[in-house]
């Protein structure tokens, strides 16, 4: 069964999953796939290109992928693709993509709180929780188990590691590591996301690698070449360990720095 308020308007051609609910005044648009159990808001706006999937729940007012927000833009043929079980609050914004990755994807697990804006051509793992009023520019790059506090502004292309938390109110226009709490103005490494991995079942050996590793990047005074060598030759290589050379070693817009 599928339940269709008679106010919405949702196109024939739009694919609807079992036991979709579509609630008054929403407006669903041609070419968009909707997963099963899906659950669209009042006056939510799901447009041309998105794909949405099981059990997400989308709320009053959310507006999911219209076009980018970009001026290069030129009518591209683009797409929006939503995890499972994914939940949209009020307001919230996700844009299609641009001609420079045709898709903007949010990841299963995630929770976009209200007002968030996700951004043409922007990729978000899986468990990403994003705060109130957290507003992405293009191409920003967001890893699995991500948690960002509210009113923060993200910069174009920036890369957020896997496991990471960053505070309110902030301006990120470097890469955040994986595993790091990040706060600040201007925005620093503030330690481990201690309370965070604890959560997700890291133990303490590996929360003390992982911690002798940005011990050596950020209070040993070296250059960052210096502190990934010293890195590679003294501390074990665990999983997280080369999770962070490769992130580091990859970072093109060069990492946060320490904590005065």
């Amino acid at each position: 069964m599928v339940e269709i308020h008679p106010s919405a308007i949702v196109h024939p051609k739009a694919q609807l999953g079992e036991n979709v609910k579509i609630a008054p005044y929403a407006i669903i648009e041609d070419e968009v796939v909707i997963g099963d159990g899906t659950l669209i808001g009042p006056h939510a706006i799901i447009s041309s290109g998105s794909t949405l999937g099981k059990n997400c729940k989308v709320s009053t007012g959310a507006v999911i992928g219209t076009e980018p927000q970009d001026l290069k833009f030129e009518n591209e043929k683009t797409f929006v693709v939503i995890g499972d079980n994914t939940t949209i609050r009020e307001y919230a914004t996700v844009n299609r993509a641009t001609s420079h990755s045709y898709y903007t994807r949010v990841g299963k697990n995630c929770l976009l709180m209200a007002y968030s804006h996700i951004a043409h051509d922007c990729q978000l793992g899986d468990n990403v929780v994003i705060a109130n009023s957290v507003n992405m520019a293009g191409h920003v790059i967001i890893e699995s188990n991500v948690g960002i506090g509210g009113l923060t502004a993200i910069h174009q292309f920036v890369h957020i590691g896997e496991h990471s938390f960053i505070g309110g109110g902030l301006r990120v226009s470097k890469d955040i590591p994986p595993y790091v709490l990040a706060a600040g103005e201007p925005i620093r490494y503030a330690g481990l996301n201690a309370i965070g991995l604890r959560r997700r079942g890291f133990t303490r050996e590996q929360l003390d690698i992982i911690k002798q590793a940005y011990h050596i990047i950020f209070r040993e005074n070296l250059t960052l070449k210096e502190a990934l060598k010293k890195i590679e030759e003294t501390v074990e290589r665990t999983g997280e360990i080369e999770n962070i050379l490769k992130f580091i070693k990859g970072s093109e817009r060069g990492i946060i720095r320490p904590e005065k």
